[in-house]
């Protein structure tokens, strides 16, 4: 297992710190945004765009396989994608600070079956101006609605069951305008 420079692994655990108790509410803020556009390639060296989720509902969640708190909300997440997939529901991951391997490997072992990113400074800056000071923390959620809109941005794990109730609500947006 490669170390991690001491210096590194403290800013990370008081960025992780800083994050599960920096919350931004994952309900629909007073004036939703058009979600940001991106694109990439998977870690299975697939293209992939934002525009293939037209008229879905989405999370996007910057993630690392290091990070506790992400890897506690990791099962939660794999239910949740389960449940709803058949609805017009997926996540996407962006794995930040991560080597393709081992991504592709944590993925296996947690049965994360949506498409996973690796974090470049263009996906980053693409949501970056979303949320004040940016991407301050990992995990960070970005929730779009199945209306296209960024309704709600979250620093730190969540639960199963407010998974299901912000999956429940972005795809409200769907019913609503039919």
């Amino acid at each position: 297992m490669k170390r991690v420079p001491s210096r590194f692994a403290a800013i990370m655990a008081a960025l992780m710190v800083f994050a599960a108790s920096f919350t931004f509410s994952g309900q629909a803020s007073a004036a939703p945004s058009p979600a940001p556009s991106f694109s990439g390639v998977t870690v299975d060296g697939k293209p992939f765009s934002s525009s293939s989720l037209k008229g879905k509902a989405y999370i996007v969640n910057f993630f690392a396989t290091w990070c506790p708190p992400c890897r506690s909300e990791i099962p939660d997440m794999v239910q949740v994608q389960r449940a709803w997939a058949a609805k017009g529901f997926t996540f996407v991951g962006i794995a930040v600070n991560e080597k393709v391997p081992n991504v592709k490997n944590f993925m296996r072992q947690n049965g994360m079956t949506w498409p996973v990113l690796m974090a470049t400074p263009e996906l980053i800056r693409a949501f970056n101006g979303h949320i004040d000071g940016g991407i301050t923390g990992i995990p960070t959620t970005f929730v779009i609605d199945a209306s296209g809109k960024l309704t709600g941005v979250i620093v730190g794990p969540r639960s199963k069951a407010e998974f299901d109730q912000i999956v429940r609500t972005a795809l409200s947006a769907k019913t609503a305008k039919k």
